[in-house]
């Protein structure tokens, strides 16, 4: 029995909106130290951009990621900051 590679995934190009908001929850890695955590807040903050999601402070209470070493106020300041430099 052979194991097949892994299928071939395609990278966002760097430019792209879902590209900038998963670079801006991968900054916070030290305060959500989960992976999927990561994941499921970009793919929240994202559809929250498209218009179909909810503020980062609710997102980050709804989607209940594992925060460490910091508040979540202080961290949906933190990324409710990142996010309106990206709406400019």
């Amino acid at each position: 029995m052979s194991t097949l590679p892994p299928p071939k995934t395609k990278n966002f190009p760097d430019d792209s909106l879902e590209k900038q908001v998963y670079n801006i929850v991968e900054q916070y890695r030290g305060y959500i130290p989960i992976m999927n955590d990561r994941n499921r807040l970009a793919f929240s903050l994202y559809k929250y951009l498209k218009g179909e999601g909810d503020d980062p402070g609710t997102l980050i209470k709804s989607t209940k990621i594992k925060i460490e070493g910091i508040k979540e106020e202080s961290l949906a300041e933190k990324i409710n900051s990142d996010i309106d430099k990206l709406k400019r």
